[in-house]
């Protein structure tokens, strides 16, 4: 099984700057696919910023040229600079991977999510 922690949520104002992690652990494999999304109060999850093994991203038009996506693969962890906040950036977060584990199962993990709040 692959277990996520996600970190680095809380309140910022906008403007502000926050950086979220994802710590990866369990019977991993591989990571292939890292990827960060988000869901704001009745609206649906959408995908933010996602990256590949080989070091790709894609991000959503609504966050490029402020939010970063990057990995470290000998850490099993992902991290999702966030600057230039603004109010509709408020949401939980949510960090997922497509990993493979040692016993030969490919799947989707998702962390629990972490909330930024972004309001003065």
């Amino acid at each position: 099984q692959v277990q996520l922690v996600e970190s680095g949520g809380g309140l910022v104002q906008p403007g502000g700057s926050l950086r979220l992690s994802c710590a990866a652990s369990g019977s991993i494999s591989s990571i292939y696919v890292m990827g960060w999304s988000r869901q704001a109060p009745g609206k649906q999850r959408e995908l933010v910023a996602s990256i590949i093994n080989g070091g790709s991203t894609n991000s959503a038009d609504s966050v490029k040229g402020r939010f970063t996506i990057s990995r470290d693969n000998a850490k099993n962890t992902g991290y999702l600079q966030m600057n230039s906040l603004k109010p509709e950036d408020t949401a939980v977060y949510y960090c997922n991977v497509e990993a493979l584990t040692h016993s030969g199962i490919y799947g989707n993990y998702w962390g629990q999510g972490t909330q930024v709040t972004v309001s003065s």
